[in-house]
């Protein structure tokens, strides 16, 4: 585990981003061929916005979408697809998208996303952390144990706020109760794990995330035992930790 800290998150995403781009591009020069995971949401703006504009052949590069809400229209402002098209796929030659579909034949989509990835390992997964301390969707307590690549959940409270609280949806009642996630055990499969997490309101995630025992009460506790991550911060989302590192 590494944790890096930066001033802003605009310095935070460049970082991040100039870490793939590096990492995809070894990938690619040794085995012709990278496959990535990407996060939404708010605290993925700069990264993504600095991401796209890497030097890489992009047409080398596979993307798996990592969730989404069960039943929201891709047309929808909050839906995950919408933002990864409108942010990403769309900015990109991708050899190809794989995206998370809510909608129609659930089981049927969970079951063929699912067969897609084990295709072939992860180079890299970029996970955020929610304010309830989730990876994904999986809000706690999270399943540590199922090794499904993708599973339905029922999202918290607090999850629903955090996505009233970014602006995605106008109030807690009109975000939906379940979503399509990729789960524990699939996340910590990927060779690589980049998690940009700026922002005051990530302060206290970050916080259990670091000084807690891995637990699934926080769910984020568990990329501590991944051998390859890294936690970019910005000073607003490290400033709860006794010694953020520089």
């Amino acid at each position: 585990m590494e944790v890096k800290v930066y001033d802003t998150p605009a310095e935070l995403g460049k970082a991040a981003a100039d870490q793939a781009a590096e990492i995809l591009g070894k990938v690619i020069a040794g085995k012709g061929h990278a496959r990535i995971v990407l996060s939404t949401g708010a605290s993925q703006f700069e990264f993504l916005e600095a991401f796209v504009k890497a030097e890489l052949d992009w047409s080398k590069v596979e993307m798996f979408h990592l969730d989404e809400y069960v039943g929201l229209p891709e047309s929808h402002p909050a839906s995950f697809r919408k933002y990864l098209q409108e942010r990403f796929v769309s900015r990109v030659p991708l050899e190809r998208a794989h995206f998370v579909n809510g909608e129609g034949d659930v089981a049927g989509h969970i079951r063929r996303l699912g067969e897609e990835i084990r295709k072939g390992p992860i180079d890299l997964a970029l996970i955020g952390i929610g304010e309830n301390g989730h990876i994904a969707f999986n809000d706690p307590p999270a399943d540590f144990a199922t090794r499904e690549a993708y599973i339905v959940v029922d999202l918290d409270e607090d999850c629903k706020k955090q996505q009233v609280g970014e602006g995605w949806f106008p109030a807690v009642n009109d975000v939906p109760a379940q979503a399509i996630t990729m789960t524990v055990h699939q996340i910590l499969q990927s060779r690589t794990i980049i998690s940009c997490v700026p922002h005051a309101v990530k302060a206290n995630a970050v916080k259990n995330t670091l000084e807690h025992e891995i637990t699934n009460r926080i769910p984020a506790t568990i990329l501590k035992s991944h051998p390859d991550w890294t936690l970019y911060l910005d000073i607003h989302s490290a400033s709860l930790l006794a010694d953020p590192a520089r």
